[in-house]
């Protein structure tokens, strides 16, 4: 079996970009539920030197669709932008970031195998093949960002469970 690079990225990214989204809209209900202003909720962090939940949401996208960006522009860099501050602007960039995977031909994504990527943060030079820097350091910073929007909900008290994470799961072969 050969290596796609396609299916070993877009899928997953679609499928917790997906929960990501209800995370969302469960994150805005539970507010209107309990009287919680959304504030409370989107500015929410785990502990005090953590980022919060809007910054997890708005690193799934950057750490998906920005990655496949990145790697065909073939240079990396984390984006200091501020993270969207409603659920509605938190809905929109999630959305995007499905939009734009979605549209994406697999051919292409297929062929930035062996592509040279450079990331750059502060200090930090790194230099990856895109397989190398979409499966060992965007993946893992996407599913990071995701469970840690999942736990900061959690931890807040709204009701979700491992099926809330794992959202719609990949069909299996008949």
């Amino acid at each position: 079996m050969t290596f796609s690079l396609h299916a070993a990225t877009i899928p997953p990214y679609l499928q917790i970009l997906g929960s990501v989204a209800r995370l969302v809209d469960k994150a805005e209900a539970w507010c209107a539920e309990t009287g919680t202003p959304a504030e409370e909720v989107i500015t929410a962090r785990l502990i005090a030197d953590m980022l919060p939940f809007t910054y997890q949401v708005k690193s799934t996208a950057e750490h998906s669709i920005g990655a496949i960006l990145a790697v065909r522009e073939g240079f990396a860099t984390p984006s200091l932008a501020m993270p969207p501050g409603t659920f509605t602007e938190l809905r929109d960039k999630v959305a995007a970031a499905q939009r734009d995977l979605a549209a994406l031909d697999p051919t292409e994504v297929d062929g930035f195998v062996g592509k040279p990527v450079r990331f750059e943060f502060k200090e930090m030079r790194r230099d990856f093949t895109a397989e190398s820097f979409l499966t060992g350091y965007a993946l893992p910073n996407f599913y990071f960002h995701a469970v840690t929007a999942y736990d900061l909900l959690r931890a807040r008290g709204v009701h979700l469970g491992k099926r809330d994470f794992l959202g719609a799961l990949p069909a299996t072969a008949a």
